[in-house]
Formats: C-alpha cells, sequence, structure tokens
C-alpha cells in the first residue's frame, strides 16, 4: 500500500489499484488561506476510485476541488452532506454521493471502507443550519488497515470503535493561530495512535494552509507539530513508526 500526502487532510491511499482521496483541496487559495507549503497538487491527485469525506467543513469539503476529481469516482460523505453537494455542484455530483453514519460500510473494488465516530463541530460553518454527523473512515482489504481520523478529538470509545489499524493517518495542528475544539494537537494525537493500536502513523493536517498576512502569527503551529507529533509518540509508544511527510511525498506501508 502507498499513502501520498498532499498537504492538509488530502491523502492518496492506494491499495492494490484503488485508489481513494481524501477531504481534498486540491487548489493554492482556499477562501483566506493559502498554501504556504509544497506545490499545488498536480492532476494526478485527483485521479481516483472514491473521494472519502469527514465532515462539512470547508477545507475537508471543498466544492471547487471536488470539480477536480476525476469524473467517474464516487464520494462516500456523512449523512446530511449529499444535498449541499446537490445544490451547490448539481445534480450530476449528488447522485454521485454515497451517504454514511459510523458503522455504515462500503465495498470499493476489494477494499471496504467503514464510516467511524468522530468527535467534532458538524455545521457547515457558524452561520448556516447545514450540518452533518462527522466521521472518520476505516480502511480494509488483504493490505495494511488504515484509520483516517478526519478531524477528531479523544473520546472514551475510540480505542474499541476503531482499532487496531496497522496505519493512522492522524491530525496534529490545525491552519491558523488558534485550535480549537474538536481537534487534537500533537500530544493528543499520539495519545489517539496509542488507543487504536497502530503500528505506524502519518501526521496530517498542519503545515500546509495559513491565513493571508499572516505568516508571522504564532509560527509555532503552523511546522512544528510533526516534530513535536514525533516526539510526543516516541514518548508514547516507541515501537510505532512515524513517517514525517513533506506535501506531495509518498511512503509505502507494509502488511505485519
Amino acid at each position: 500500500m502507498k499513502v501520498t500526502w498532499w498537504g492538509h487532510a488530502t491523502t492518496t491511499i492506494d491499495m492494490h489499484g484503488t485508489r481513494l482521496l481524501t477531504d481534498p483541496v486540491l487548489t493554492y487559495r482556499l477562501a483566506h488561506l493559502r498554501r504556504r507549503r509544497g506545490p499545488v497538487p498536480g492532476p494526478e491527485a485527483g485521479h481516483c476510485d472514491a473521494v472519502l469525506i469527514s465532515h462539512l467543513h470547508s477545507d475537508h469539503l471543498h466544492l471547487t476541488s471536488l470539480r477536480l476529481v476525476s469524473p467517474k469516482a464516487i464520494f462516500i460523505v456523512p449523512r446530511g452532506a449529499a444535498r449541499l453537494i446537490r445544490q451547490q455542484c448539481g445534480t450530476s455530483y449528488g447522485d454521485r454521493c454515497v451517504e454514511v453514519t459510523p458503522g455504515e460500510k462500503v465495498r470499493i473494488n476489494e477494499v471496504d471502507v467503514t464510516a467511524v465516530p468522530a468527535h467534532h463541530d458538524g455545521r457547515r460553518g457558524p452561520w448556516t443550519p447545514v450540518r452533518a454527523q462527522p466521521v472518520g473512515y476505516r480502511i480494509d482489504s488483504s493490505s495494511p488497515s488504515v484509520w483516517f481520523a478526519g478531524d477528531t478529538d479523544l473520546f472514551d470509545e475510540l480505542g474499541s470503535q476503531v482499532g487496531p489499524v496497522d496505519l493512522a493517518l492522524v491530525p496534529v495542528g490545525g491552519w491558523g493561530p488558534n485550535l480549537g475544539p474538536g481537534h487534537l494537537d500533537p500530544i493528543r494525537a499520539a495519545e489517539a495512535v496509542r488507543r487504536v493500536r497502530a503500528r505506524a502513523a502519518i501526521p496530517v493536517h498542519f503545515g500546509t494552509f495559513w491565513p493571508v498576512g499572516c505568516d508571522w502569527l504564532r509560527q509555532e503551529l503552523f511546522l512544528p507539530p510533526g516534530e513535536r507529533f514525533v516526539s510526543a509518540m516516541t514518548a508514547a509508544d516507541p515501537q510505532v513508526r512515524v513517517d514525517l511527510l513533506a506535501p506531495g511525498d509518498t511512503t509505502e506501508v507494509l502488511h505485519a
């Protein structure tokens, strides 16, 4: 299995030729945010069999980026998201959506994608009633198993409802000078990986986007969360392999 991190929460997971794309943001700008590190993903980033959307926030459900995805790819989305996609992108996009709630499974070729719980804000934004229950995803096949967390905080049932897995794609930071509730910092991310009993981890959701004109503001929250996660993971469980990638990097994960 190969995993490419495109920046933020966007990854390609390639299992036996089945390509899954998580929370795609494939542009240079996202509203008031700009890509500060790494190249803008090229057309190959949009080549996939399915897109996994974790929740409605625009840095995870980025409608512009959905238009850059393979036209035959399906969108696996939290229940309630398809209506928004249909309204904003058109019927042809809404018809490609498969809505899920925690525990529901979708099979794509030889790969099983199961929605798992996530503790995060389910609104599209603070001034809209549009909402959907956030999810993460567990991905299984004869290749290593993967947990894509989306955005989440720690919760009591995390280990029992997600793990064990071979690889955790875990958020360790954010995109601005504050990390609000419903997120993991590097220390809490290491605890999440420990709870799901992952044997490998890739930190994501850091070191990519930042508000325009704020490059100088709280720089310790931009790039350092990756290295801090490595240190925290070593302290929590030194047996876990951590791949600290730069945007655009690819790593291979072998089955145990």
